[in-house]
């Protein structure tokens, strides 16, 4: 697994109280930019080439991190109006070389290890697999259900439990059947999960899960980027 999407386009509005003059993936944690966490842990995993999905304030990020970092290299796929998490990857797997790609939220750092999470996907044989951490916050994750084969079998977009198994935001697709099925949609607006996964899941497509039982960092609300710092 050499390339990878990650998915730093969003307008990030709910951050915007605690940092208002860059990106949501740019926010510093610790004086470094949340995003160079993200990338140092997929260089150390194997990655070689990231294509960052990108929108709102994307000048910043590529000002920051060029055409290389730490010797990946760095591409761009710009939104030139916000397509949302859905229609932005969309448009970066048009640029994709491989025939998996490893997709990443740009907010998010759930440390999966890469080598067995794509022995997994293969094995699967699935058009997408999806990396799962367990939670305990009632309504503030979608709960995933799998059978057991591991293939996803519903999607919540909250969760009335207490616990369950929720989306980490590291993915693998295979990119050429995830491309077929959507091409009449790529360029409009839409959403990964609330769109994409669930149209995938609706249509009883194989779309597999996997859980890792490894810290979660996510810094898309205020709460959570303040101790972000202690957990990173």
């Amino acid at each position: 697994m050499r390339e990878a999407i990650i998915l730093a386009g969003g307008l990030g509005t709910r951050l915007r109280s605690e940092v208002p003059n860059v990106p949501k993936p740019m926010a510093p944690i610790r004086d470094r930019p949340f995003l160079e966490y993200l990338l140092d842990y997929w260089i150390k995993c194997g990655v070689e080439s990231f294509i960052l999905s990108v929108g709102y304030m994307s000048e910043k990020i590529k000002l920051h991190f060029g055409n290389n970092y730490k010797g990946a290299k760095i591409s761009y796929s710009y939104e030139s109006e916000p397509l949302g998490t859905g229609g932005g990857l969309l448009l970066a797997l048009q640029k994709t070389k491989e025939q998996n790609v490893l997709v990443l939220n740009g907010d998010t750092l759930f440390k999966v290890p890469l080598i067995d999470f794509l022995k997994f996907h293969k094995k699967q044989n699935s058009i997408m697999s999806i990396s799962l951490f367990q939670f305990r916050e009632k309504e503030r994750f979608g709960a995933i259900r799998l059978d057991q084969n591991n293939y996803v079998t519903s999607m919540n977009p909250k969760s009335s439990d207490l616990s369950g198994d929720a989306n980490g935001g590291v993915y693998l697709i295979r990119v050429k059947s995830f491309i077929d099925i959507f091409k009449n949609i790529i360029n409009k607006k839409i959403s990964l999960e609330e769109d994409l996964i669930k149209t995938l899941v609706d249509s009883n497509y194989d779309i597999s899960g996997k859980l890792y039982k490894k810290t979660f960092i996510d810094i898309g609300t205020p709460k959570d980027f303040r101790i972000s710092s202690d957990i990173i």
